[in-house]
């Protein structure tokens, strides 16, 4: 029990960490790195953005509605093939759809059944 709590908490520290922490750092730190690098050492760009929060107001204004765009892009059109890779590399997915259809074509026994409800049912509870 206390390792599978251990594990849970690393795994919501990757989380946080990678999926929103690193994400900010990353960002601020491509906003900083770009103007130092581009804005500082191009004479007209330095003219026009002569402060940096004159640039990272631009910039997020035109960042934000481009990667908007760009991951409604990715949505409609990759996803469908991201998920279907995704799908193909998990064998839990593939093993629990095998237990859906077995069921239905009764080939499951009563203890799969039971061991694939109560497995089921500790995913809903947040246990699993």
């Amino acid at each position: 029990m206390e390792s599978a709590w251990i594990r849970r908490r690393w795994f919501d520290f990757r989380q946080g960490h990678g999926v929103y922490l690193i994400f900010a750092m990353a960002f601020a730190n491509f906003i900083l790195i770009f103007y130092r690098l581009l804005i500082e050492r191009v004479e007209f760009l330095g003219q026009i953005f002569s402060d940096l929060w004159i640039f990272v107001i631009v910039f997020i204004l035109i960042y934000i509605p481009v990667s908007g765009l760009i991951g409604y892009w990715h949505r409609v059109t990759q996803m469908k093939v991201d998920s279907e890779q995704f799908m193909r590399q998990n064998p839990l997915m593939a093993k629990n759809f095998r237990m859906i259809i077995d069921m239905l074509d009764g080939k499951a026994t009563k203890k799969q059944i039971e061991d694939f409800r109560s497995y089921l049912f500790s995913i809903e509870k947040g246990t699993g």
